[in-house]
């Protein structure tokens, strides 16, 4: 049964039984805490929670997951991956153990013609928590599980919690027997190979106190309502469904390794160490090509960083394996094809998913080159130290700054005679997940900061937003949150957070900034609101300081926002649509929105591109943007469902998480967007959109800058006088200024190279001199002087090779020339072959000069350059390299 056959089943199976479709959400985890959704669970967490109420009873989804804590061991095992799948259904205060467990054996053990999975009943075994009695008996007398078949473990294996205080409960785990070829009998309690695990179904009835790890916590008591989270592997049930051995032989992997194996000429199985590659290979490429279509685009920092790497590793492997050329474009074509069936949103958005992970590989291909030059400096350092292992810091700065595999710097030492401090690099490597992980445990405690807004949402309900129409209303005062805890009043100079039952404030989000203004209380209070954010869904918090008297809950408000900021930022918001709709139209769909700010006047909107856009095609965006300005279009609002608004064309950002309703914003026959903010009601109200250059911000991604109205204006103003002021300096008309500017910096770019060329052929003058005033020390020539000060590098070095170059005969030669430039030394040495040949070599001197002169050095046995902070240590410096040759010769 191929695996979106596994997942139609799964879906049909419990929409059959009253439970609500819920799409899988992005990858993109709409909670601070994450950076990736790593579980099934994770889009219910607000319900499991209590921070807001579900809109259903039943629910199931199939939700794409990507976890890397273990990303080192993917192919070494075949258990370790990336991306997954996890089917799961969901019960918030409707069945509970007995109906999740009717449900879970029905599904697996229905015969396939009936629309189940058709698993052997006799080759399930079942796990429960230690004393969970009622489990054990809904399995044995209701479903007619064996009780030899059934089997108790430990908290570590059978109960469940989020991590931190909050829902949690005993667990039941669904086993399949693969039989005698994956190990000795016994159950799952003994052999979790033979017998793996492929449903976990969670009776959350508990609330769990503070507390460490899996097991250290304490049960304060039962939740006033029982819940259900179930969640299936897909991949699991396809390798059990597929027969085959692992989830890297499941159609939709062993496709990608099979086309990995035909690039290189390797076949799967034929060695461990390539079976190892093929399979980092498969899983990196899936788990890239998901993370792309969900939004994400590489980068140093976060979520980008994570796809930075695994998409490095998947590139590493295939050169392993023996690719030698560009190997991404073929393999995506095979995990959008193996994934599409699933996914149809792959195949659409193919072109814009191809451009980003392009334009990495491009990138990495030309980091791996800056890497091996940097590489081999380490290496040249190490063995000119006499070392024969390179230092766990260099493969470390490798690997951390420059992406640098350390598979690769292995290699690539061994070549070179050289080992590598492992150790010192796995150190390294330790202390930096370390501090990650004290960073996200910090993270993961901060929604108990939350407890305040909730506690809001449950006795008050969601804010009313009227600002789509109203800018000022009478509202009532139903929270205080002062110093993060909830307030009966706030008094005259508090910091305060105040949530209105109804108000016209726009809540920061959605790329457009929050709105600002005053609340006035009928007791005569006034709270000046500097900030809007919605902590929590539904609870909109208005964070300001209280100028007047006492703010006590409850009071009747009347609230207003500056007028004049919101049409700023309502101009700049609709700007910005209009802009995303003619890079589109310019460039294509590739250039999808990458997120936006809207400020008063001005907004920047990022978007997708591999390469910089342009001039001409800005330009030409610019000026279709303000000819729909001219075109005086209308612009409305609709809310409609999710599939009306998609059969409408409406285009919706990456990463943005949407309900069921959507807003729809749309501008004439121009542009149709999914927005939630605030807009103009007719493009003329923008006056004027300039835009003011583009970008980039990341592989892969731009950014566009621009003005809009009287700030547009003032831009152009201020431009109009700078053209003036330059006509009036080159006695021209504005369109000859290109012309006349061009030919003043030709004039002085003529003048610079006569300059640099006099000066160049004054410092090659003291050549001859300097040659002729060569020392014999022991054998060698040397020439060790300071020179002219205000010589630059490029000078000294010509210099230096130039001096060496008169010297002739066969003697060993050694040139060493200082010089101060900008208060700075400089030195360049450089020997020739004989001189090498007695183990004088230009990188080891240069070392030595450069430390005396309070700095640093290196280069090549034959030239080497150096630089130092101390101008008054060049004597000494000559003198150094002075005894080192005696002492050499």
């Amino acid at each position: 049964m191929e695996s979106a056959e596994i997942r139609r089943r799964w879906l049909r199976f419990f929409e059959e039984r009253g439970h609500t479709v819920v799409p899988s959400a992005s990858l993109i985890a709409d909670d601070p805490t994450l950076l990736l959704v790593p579980a099934g669970m994770v889009p219910f967490k607000p319900y499991f929670l209590g921070e807001v109420k579900p809109p259903f009873k039943t629910a199931t989804s199939v939700q794409k997951c990507v976890r890397t804590p273990d990303i080192e061991e993917v192919g070494k095992t075949t258990r370790h991956g990336t991306f997954f799948q996890m089917c799961g259904n969901f019960s918030f205060g409707d069945y509970f153990k007995e109906g999740a467990i009717k449900y879970a054996w029905e599904l697996l053990t229905t015969p396939v013609a009936e629309g189940g999975y058709g698993l052997e009943p006799e080759k399930l075994w079942i796990t429960v928590y230690l004393d969970d009695d009622e489990a054990e008996r809904i399995w044995h007398e209701v479903v007619g599980v064996p009780k030899e078949r059934i089997q108790r473990l430990g908290k570590k294996e059978n109960y469940w919690s989020m991590g931190v205080p909050g829902p949690c409960g005993p667990c039941s785990e669904i086993n399949y027997d693969r039989g005698p070829e994956f190990g000795v009998e016994g159950g799952p309690a003994v052999n979790d190979e033979r017998y793996v695990e492929i449903w976990n179904l969670v009776f959350m009835q508990y609330e769990r106190g503070q507390g460490l790890g899996k097991e250290d916590f304490e049960i304060l008591g039962e939740l006033p309502s029982k819940n259900i989270d179930t969640g299936l592997g897909l991949e699991r049930l396809a390798m059990i469904l597929q027969g085959v051995h692992n989830m890297y032989e499941t159609d939709t992997l062993r496709v990608v390794i099979d086309k990995a194996g035909e690039l290189t000429g390797v076949r799967y199985g034929a060695a461990v160490d390539s079976d190892v590659s093929l399979r980092v290979v498969a899983d990196h490429m899936r788990t890239s090509t998901m993370l792309i279509g969900d939004g994400v685009t590489p980068g140093n920092e976060g979520r980008g960083y994570v796809l930075r790497r695994i998409m490095r590793r998947a590139i590493r492997n295939m050169r392993l394996l023996g690719a030698t050329g560009p190997v991404v474009g073929d393999l995506l074509d095979v995990v959008i094809r193996a994934m599409g069936q699933q996914y149809p949103e792959l195949l659409e958005d193919r072109k814009r998913i191809e451009t980003v992970a392009l334009a990495e590989e491009a990138a990495f291909l030309k980091t791996l080159k800056a890497g091996t030059n940097i590489l081999d400096s380490a290496v040249t350092e190490t063995k000119a130290g006499g070392g024969t292992v390179l230092a766990g810091d260099k493969a470390f700065l490798l690997h951390d700054t420059w992406g640098f595999p350390i598979d690769l710097t292995l290699e690539m030492a061994a070549e070179q005679g050289l080992s590598v401090d492992e150790d010192g690099f796995r150190r390294l490597m330790k202390e930096q997940r370390e501090r990650a992980k004290a960073d996200a445990q910090a993270k993961k405690h901060g929604h108990a900061d939350m407890s305040a807004y909730r506690e809001i949402a449950d006795s008050s309900g969601s804010s009313v937003f009227t600002g789509y129409t109203d800018t000022e209303g009478e509202s009532t005062v139903v929270g205080l949150v002062v110093n993060g805890a909830s307030a009966p009043a706030a008094h005259e100079g508090d910091e305060v957070e105040v949530v209105l039952d109804r108000t016209p404030f726009y809540a920061e989000g959605g790329g457009q900034l929050a709105d600002t203004g005053r609340i006035k209380l009928d007791n005569g209070a006034v709270v000046e609101v500097r900030d809007v954010q919605q902590p929590v869904p539904g609870v909109i918090v208005h964070k300001g300081v209280v100028q007047v008297g006492e703010v006590v809950l409850g009071s009747a408000a009347y609230a207003g926002i500056d007028i004049q900021r919101r049409r700023a930022i309502a101009r700049a918001h609709s700007a910005t649509h209009l802009t995303h709709q003619a890079l589109r139209d310019a460039l294509g769909p590739t250039a999808a929105q990458a997120g936006s700010e809207n400020s008063p006047g001005r907004f920047r909107f990022d978007f997708g591109s591999p390469t910089a856009v342009p001039g001409s095609v800005l330009t030409d965006v610019e000026q279709k943007i303000n000819d729909v300005l001219a075109r005086e279009l209308d612009v409305h609002a609709e809310v409609m469902s999710m599939d009306e608004a998609k059969k409408q064309g409406a285009i919706a950002e990456f990463g943005e998480k949407y309900g069921e309703r959507v807003r729809v914003v749309t501008i004439g026959d121009f542009s149709k967007e999914l927005c939630g903010g605030t807009h103009v009601h007719n493009t003329a109200q923008l006056g004027l959109v300039k835009l003011l250059g583009e970008s980039s911000i990341g592989s892969g991604v731009r950014r566009v800058e621009a003005l809009v109205g009287v700030d547009a204006y003032r831009f152009l103003a201020r431009e109009h006088t700078v053209v003036s002021q330059l006509t009036e300096l080159v006695k021209g008309r504005p369109e000859e200024l290109p012309e006349k500017i061009s030919g003043v910096l030709a004039k002085l770019k003529d003048a610079e190279k006569e300059i640099e060329k006099y000066r160049a052929e004054k410092v090659l003058q003291a050549a001859a001199g300097l040659a002729e005033g060569a020392k014999d020390v022991r054998g060698v020539a040397l020439v060790a002087a300071r020179v002219q000060d205000g010589t630059s590098a490029d000078d000294l070095r010509k210099l230096v090779l130039d001096v060496r170059g008169r010297i002739q005969g066969d003697r060993a030669v050694v040139v060493a020339l200082f010089t101060v430039a900008g208060g700075r030394p400089l030195t360049v040495i450089a020997t020739n072959e004989a001189a090498r040949e007695r183990g004088i070599k230009a990188g080891d001197l240069v070392r030595t000069a450069a430390k005396t002169l309070g700095g640093g050095g290196g280069g090549k046995p034959d030239v080497a350059q150096g630089g130092g902070q101390n101008a008054a240590a060049v004597p000494e410096a000559v003198e150094a390299v002075e005894r080192l040759v005696a002492e050499a010769a």
